[in-house]
């Protein structure tokens, strides 16, 4: 080999990458990436997607199933029940303190109690939490303590994210840092809220002027799913179905309309004359409009051809069942409850999609319970307590601070099969009549205490109860052995 052949310069095949998902091709050259941190990500993203889910919730209609799913399924018809279970020095229940507790949490509950505008149950705010979430993606609650309108010294208010503003943002030299509005340490913990003290959509005009205040950390719970470390605001659970809501929505409105245009039976009608421009003078009267059931009788020249369109297509069902599948994926729902569709299910097929779904819904109840619930709980009974509103010492705040909560739960798709199978888990000792009851989301110790009032109830009217659960008390059974005479 010579001197130039060294020199020579050589072509080298192309450095193949180690995953065909990184690889560049013109079959991904419209498959675009970011490399942006979560903040970067939504800065200039976020009002978009939050106006955008909005406009969703209002005139999309799946849109709105989705957000009707979880209002029934993760708060139900009567909220996340309560109840607490505080102990004595003998580690026995102490029934005094608990039914103190529940008794004023119940009433704080109260309508024109627990929120500073006074409109709503704490049902309510439960209902409104969620489909603040489903929609907006985060939720901001105000902790209002000091409150002087109840006697507990403390109320809630819900705050809109728009208030939030996303375009104030600083970087200070200690590493502290305003991100959307939120002011954070070193290590990113959030430490106080910037808030406008206006909305900045209230102006029918479009401009609001409005100031700025500073809110402690410690008195605004700002809820969201955190998907990426160092995220400082929610992404609204619609964005990853949006744009296939969206334009689902217009093919519906489109198909609406062709099939309308189809079922009118249009037409048009064409003249005998052989050149576009003779001259011939029209005295024709044709029919333009024809009522259903008619025969109109056309004028001589004229031949009538029809504009017959036919729709839906054939593929109009399977196509809108392909993406509602899609979307109810990222939605994290079945297409069955998303589209309401039951046609074709069997027990099977529901069971296992229903099992599937209420695990989501699982999750959704305790993120609720450890992010809403239980800090509101907290900071409700510090202040009745410091209000002397429950007369139990202040002092003992970790002792009667034990919540436990119930969310609600689900009817079996077939309820004797299920039944039966859990009498069997019960009886081998795989459940206990509490996992039973969690499946309604009811506690044992109530369910008790309702069984032997109503058996009181039914003995002091003089009837006989038609079954008794459990195989009747154990009194009954030994009044019922009688010697042998």
């Amino acid at each position: 080999m010579g001197l130039l052949d060294i020199f020579r310069t050589k072509k080298h095949a192309p450095r193949r990458r180690g995953f065909d998902g990184a690889a560049g091709s013109r079959l991904f050259n419209d498959f675009l990436a970011s490399s942006r941190s979560a903040d970067g990500e939504l800065r200039y993203s976020l009002k978009t997607l939050r106006e955008r889910a909005r406009e969703l919730s209002r005139n999309n209609d799946y849109a709105r199933r989705y957000i009707q799913l979880l209002l029934t399924n993760v708060i139900g018809p009567d909220g996340i029940g309560f109840q607490n279970r505080a102990r004595d020095d003998s580690f026995a229940l102490d029934q005094t303190a608990n039914n103190a507790i529940e008794s004023r949490w119940r009433d704080w509950g109260r309508q024109g109690v627990c929120t500073v505008d006074g409109r709503m149950t704490w049902l309510d705010a439960q209902r409104l939490f969620m489909e603040t979430m489903a929609r907006d993606g985060e939720v901001l609650v105000r902790l209002v303590r000091g409150w002087k309108d109840n006697e507990y010294g403390f109320a809630i208010q819900f705050v809109e994210a728009d208030l939030l503003n996303e375009e104030n943002n600083a970087e200070r030299a200690d590493g502290s840092a305003i991100r959307m509005g939120v002011e954070t340490d070193r290590y990113g913990k959030p430490v106080a809220y910037h808030m406008a003290t206006k909305h900045p959509g209230d102006d029918p005009q479009g401009f609001t002027p409005s100031g700025s205040e500073r809110v402690d950390a410690r008195d605004m719970l700002h809820i969201f799913k955190i998907e990426r470390a160092g995220q400082s605001r929610g992404i609204p659970p619609l964005a990853v179905a949006m744009t296939d809501l969206q334009m689902l929505g217009k093919y519906l409105e489109a198909e609406l309309v062709a099939s309308r245009i189809s079922a009118s039976k249009m037409g048009f009608y064409t003249s005998a004359a052989e050149y576009a421009g003779d001259d011939v003078e029209d005295t024709h009267n044709p029919v333009t409009e024809i009522a259903p059931g008619s025969f109109e009788k056309l004028e001589p020249g004229l031949t009538f051809t029809s504009f017959d369109p036919q729709h839906p297509t054939s593929q109009f069902e399977m196509f809108v069942k392909q993406t509602l599948r899609a979307i109810s994926s990222g939605l994290g729902v079945s297409y069955i409850s998303l589209a309401n569709d039951l046609e074709g299910v069997n027990y099977s097929s529901i069971r296992q999609g229903a099992l599937d779904e209420r695990d989501h819904y699982r999750t959704m109840q305790r993120f609720t319970i450890d992010h809403f619930c239980a800090p509101i709980y907290r900071a409700w009974l510090e202040m009745a307590l410091f209000s002397d509103t429950l007369n139990l010492p202040a002092a003992k705040l970790e002792k009667f601070h034990r919540p436990i909560w119930r969310p609600r739960g689900w009817q079996w798709v077939d309820p004797l099969k299920e039944t039966n199978a859990l009498v069997v888990q019960m009886q081998n000792g795989i459940s206990t009549y509490q996992d039973a009851l969690g499946h309604y989301g009811r506690d044992v110790e109530e369910q008790f205490e309702q069984l032997e009032r109503e058996r009181e109830l039914a003995a002091a009217k003089g009837i006989d109860l038609a079954f008794q659960p459990f195989g009747g008390s154990r009194k009954e059974e030994v009044e019922d052995v009688r010697p042998e005479e």
